[in-house]
């Protein structure tokens, strides 16, 4: 029983910790979190060149798209 309230009570405060860390972003501060570098993907046509290059090279279908392709490298 005891164990069973002390995982309530650890839940209770991660979750209180998680919430505080959501706040609203004022409009004028967007621009700081709208930087290049803050991207997930910052340079998403180079990345996807150089995967096209390699899967081609692997002489393998990719994986990151629908797409057939193989060996050739053609799409």
């Amino acid at each position: 029983m005891k164990l069973k309230q002390l995982f309530i009570v650890l839940f209770i405060v991660l979750f209180a910790t998680a919430m505080v860390g959501c706040a609203h972003v004022p409009v004028w501060e967007r621009g700081h979190l709208a930087k290049h570098q803050m991207a997930i993907d910052p340079y998403p046509l180079q990345n996807h060149i150089q995967l096209h290059n390699y899967s081609s090279r692997e002489a393998a279908a990719s994986t990151h798209s629908a797409d057939g392709g193989g060996g050739c490298g053609c799409y």
